[in-house]
């Protein structure tokens, strides 16, 4: 029962580590001829991104605030030339593979645009309910319980609810995995928003059948962008905080849904709170390779 409650909530937050395989529609296009095969499992709208994906790799500079320049700002790996010279600074870097590849995925895409669309779409990647095997597994804690839920892995920090949030054991938990003592977990409240935060392992009572330790960057980053921090990216968006450009915070890390989030730190009223906002806000001056940003020991 708690399983199927969970199943209803259609988050699938991924740390990046764990979703480094779906970072492209073609992972290896810039070393192995593609077939029309596998180009064609993808729809109309999807090889767009599979066509632009093979000149992101080296750095092509979208039309800023475009679709391709949001989209591929979610990219971990991708790093733009900032150059505005996309004959020097990405043409001539491409390989004569991805230039088979680049012609292969226009050929397809023209072949659907007259004769039908179909294929599975890159959004549905993002957005196919509680993957187990990635992000927040699903497990049974004794039931009974109702434990206290912080915004940051500490007693003293920031609570939503009032200062009064809480899961109770009874209904469907996900967890991604410990720190310093602290689990951080999913679950759906009564009012059906979704809320991510940590328990103290002191409050568990029964044991935990979850071993992943979390590591994050805990790289500072300035805002550049109003937007709203929440620890809902799944419903309701519920605010926390609103973050102006200028403000420094923390970032942890990214995860994602149908969206791309930033992970990050800061505080509210003096208290320590943890954190999403929609990518795309943040100057990130990170010290670490963002694909190690989270990891299982």
């Amino acid at each position: 029962m708690k399983r199927m409650v969970a199943l209803m909530l259609l988050l699938a937050l991924l740390p990046v580590a764990a979703l480094a395989e779906r970072m492209y529609l073609f992972p290896d296009s810039n070393t192995r001829a593609l077939t029309w095969d596998e180009v064609a499992e993808w729809d109309y709208e999807s090889l767009g991104y599979g066509f632009n994906e093979i000149f992101a790799r080296h750095g092509y500079d979208f039309i800023p605030g475009g679709e391709y320049d949001y989209y591929f700002r979610t990219r971990p790996w991708y790093r733009p030339n900032g150059t505005g010279n996309n004959q020097r600074d990405c043409y001539d870097k491409l390989n004569r593979i991805e230039w088979e590849n680049e012609r292969l995925i226009k050929e397809v895409r023209a072949y659907k645009r007259v004769n039908g669309d179909w294929g599975q779409s890159i959004w549905d990647s993002f957005s196919t309910g509680f993957d187990t095997l990635q992000g927040f597994d699903y497990i049974e804690l004794r039931s009974g319980q109702t434990l206290p839920v912080y915004a940051a892995p500490s007693k003293s920090a920031w609570r939503g609810a009032n200062g009064k949030a809480a899961v109770s054991t009874n209904g469907a938990i996900y967890a991604a995995g410990w720190e310093s003592g602290y689990l951080l977990l999913m679950y759906e409240t009564n009012s059906g928003s979704v809320r991510v935060g940590y328990v103290n392992a002191g409050d568990i009572r029964g044991g935990v059948p979850m071993d992943r330790v979390l590591t994050f960057a805990y790289d500072a980053a300035t805002v550049t962008a109003r937007c709203t921090l929440t620890d809902d990216p799944a419903r309701t968006g519920t605010s926390i905080a609103t973050l102006t450009p200028g403000m420094t915070v923390t970032w942890l890390s990214r995860f994602y849904n149908n969206s791309a989030w930033d992970y990050v730190e800061t505080t509210v009223s003096g208290k320590t709170v943890r954190g999403f906002i929609r990518a795309g806000s943040l100057d990130i001056r990170r010290s670490a390779d963002p694909l190690e940003a989270i990891e299982e020991k």
